[in-house]
């Protein structure tokens, strides 16, 4: 009898414990973890609030490669991973986010779900988001058909479900794997209230890349839209040295975090307005928006102007022009022959009715005036020579200077003592 009691008690005991870890577990799933209720870490990041969407009001989010994206306040962020779960990588950054109580979205590979299917289960005790990002996370989807397109969706789907046991578990939320988007898969998802997600920003974490790139690219690209959808892998290591420090200048900045849920019966959507969701909605402050619109005209008399005819033009006598065909494929080494120009190469001027008589120009204007002699200009002398000439002549000098015709027909005469100067020697041409 005493050992029925103690099974009882014990059983009692089992019950609590497991209503309490599902009261938790519940917990993390509907209600922010705040910076303040973060056990262990007052200064805990913490998760502000929890957004719910409807994916059939917002098929496509995310600016990167849509026109909307979700309705963030200013210096709120989503975190969102994808590729996983791989335990070696995922698991760090499951404790690096629950460090700073932070909830994100998991966008999961349905190959890795069925290789790593307590990874998956992971997730979901945390309380984070989970999505699918196809089956086996081909780089293709935008080049696949429809039907191969709709196998990788819903394969994907249906292995994260039998991972986590759960239908109700597995948000309607997909990403295409490299952001390869098709129309017709958007319009698959579409088709089956799946939200398809691309992102705001990314931090090129799949990148040869240092953690410290990643870090300085994350806060980089948030800093320049100021709120957004930040990409990034739990399944790379450069991913898990970079997000402590992400996280921390996230608190630093006065960044908070969002945890994005899709709405159900029992949880409608957050009432948002329709400019909310573009990344910087238009207010009444932008000039474009006190543009007056265009009036609706009455016109007083509502004829038709003639359109010009084509025998009105001068070209060709007024018939169209017909351009030439296209030229046939030619041989290899063959030579392309000139072809027609469609429209006429040179026209034929009339001359004019009345000759025009120009003056002709008179003899006199060609002519130029020549002199018989040319003039020779004085001579500036050295220094050196200068001062040879300032020294007296003797009579043997005298007799010296007496020179014959030069070469330009000249003929010099005899320089007297008492014409010689210090800067200059003139020569005169003797009649011929």
């Amino acid at each position: 009898m005493s050992g029925n009691r103690s099974v009882g008690q014990r059983a009692r005991h089992l019950a609590t414990l497991c209503f309490g870890i599902l009261a938790t577990t519940a917990c993390f799933a509907t209600n922010p973890a705040s910076a303040g209720d973060c056990p262990g870490n007052p200064d805990a990041l913490g998760t502000s609030r929890t957004l719910v969407v409807d994916p059939r009001e917002h098929k496509r989010i995310g600016t990167m490669q849509y026109a909307e994206t979700l309705p963030l306040q200013d210096h709120e962020v989503v975190l969102t991973f994808d590729d996983g779960p791989i335990p070696r990588n995922s698991d760090q950054v499951l404790a690096i986010l629950a460090a700073q109580c932070v909830k994100a979205t998991f966008f999961v590979v349905g190959r890795m779900a069925q290789e790593h299917p307590q990874g998956v289960r992971k997730l979901r005790d945390a309380g984070h988001t989970i999505g699918t990002h196809s089956q086996n996370h081909p780089l293709s989807m935008n080049r696949m058909s429809v039907e191969q397109a709709k196998q990788e969706v819903d394969a994907g789907i249906a292995s994260v479900t039998a991972a986590l046991g759960d239908a109700k578990a597995l948000a309607p939320f997909f990403r295409i794997p490299g952001l390869l988007r098709a129309e017709a898969v958007e319009d698959y998802l579409a088709s089956q209230g799946i939200q398809t997600w691309s992102a705001d920003f990314p931090a090129d974490d799949w990148r040869h890349i240092s953690s410290a790139q990643v870090y300085s690219l994350a806060m980089s690209r948030l800093e320049a839209k100021g709120k957004g959808i930040l990409l990034l892998h739990d399944i790379q290591a450069r991913t898990v040295g970079a997000l402590p420090h992400i996280l921390q200048e996230l608190k630093a900045r006065g960044y908070r975090i969002v945890q994005v849920v899709p709405a159900t019966p029992e949880r409608p959507a957050t009432p948002t307005e329709p400019g909310q969701w573009r990344l910087h909605p238009i207010t009444e402050t932008v000039a474009t928006s006190h543009w007056p619109k265009i009036p609706n005209f009455v016109f007083a008399n509502a004829e038709m102007l003639p359109g010009p005819a084509l025998s009105d033009s001068d070209v060709h006598d007024g018939q169209l022009l017909v351009l030439a065909a296209r030229r046939p494929r030619l041989a290899r080494g063959a030579v392309p022959l000139p072809q027609a120009a469609p429209w006429p190469r040179q026209r034929l001027l009339q001359a004019p009715a009345a000759t025009l008589d120009m003056p002709v120009p008179a003899r006199d204007v060609f002519q130029i005036p020549e002199r018989v002699h040319a003039e020779l200009k004085a001579v500036t002398l050295l220094p050196r020579r200068a001062a040879e000439i300032a020294t007296p002549p003797t009579a043997a000098d005298a007799t010296a200077r007496l020179n014959g015709i030069d070469g330009g027909g000249l003929r010099r005469r005899p320089v007297r003592p008492s014409e010689m100067t210090s800067q200059s020697r003139r020569t005169e041409p003797l009649p011929q």
